[in-house]
């Protein structure tokens, strides 16, 4: 099993502790499909040193039960407590051209249509609505806009910018 290479890896999940007294843990998968956190083969720590061979049980309440191979205690369960877990980029599917992995969307520049830059996108929140993008704006607070084509028609990753053209009252 080679290690990841921490500069080409997206955070999947994270262990949210203890499930139990057997050693099982509650899992939040930040998946679209929650259940696919088990089938991208081991999982690793943000820095790649600790790999997590993970065994779904059930849904449980704020996640999945799950056991990792080598915890047998609760003790140890909880000692996992906040562990965000990786996966290679290379085991994810290519996207088609108007979807972007949100690890992807973090740190590009944010402009508006005149081309004045506002600020770089620092997160991308989703809290049922649809994608949200939090652009951090020099001299002020961060700003949220809408994921959608009408206010960010040009994503470019190659160049490392997004073009958005904010709602009434927000440029």
């Amino acid at each position: 099993m080679t290690k990841p290479d921490p500069k080409n890896q997206l955070c999947v999940g994270a262990i949210s502790g203890s499930y139990g007294v057997r050693g099982e843990v509650r899992l939040k998968s930040f998946c679209a499909e929650p259940t696919a956190i088990a089938e991208y083969g081991p999982l690793y720590s943000e820095d790649g040193t600790r790999s997590f061979k993970v065994t779904l049980i059930r849904p449980v309440a704020g996640g999945l039960g799950a056991r990792i191979a080598g915890v047998d205690t609760k003790e140890q369960a909880d000692a996992l407590k906040g562990i965000t877990l990786f996966v290679s980029r290379d085991k994810f599917p290519s996207l088609p051209d108007d979807e972007y992995y949100h690890a992807d969307l973090i740190g590009l520049e944010v402009r508006d249509t005149g081309g004045v830059m506002l600020g770089k996108v620092t997160a991308v929140h989703n809290h049922g609505a649809g994608d949200l993008l939090e652009v951090g704006v020099a001299g002020a607070t961060s700003i949220l806009l809408p994921f959608t084509m009408a206010t960010v028609p040009t994503v470019d990753l190659g160049a490392g910018r997004i073009v958005v053209d904010p709602p009434e009252g927000l440029d």
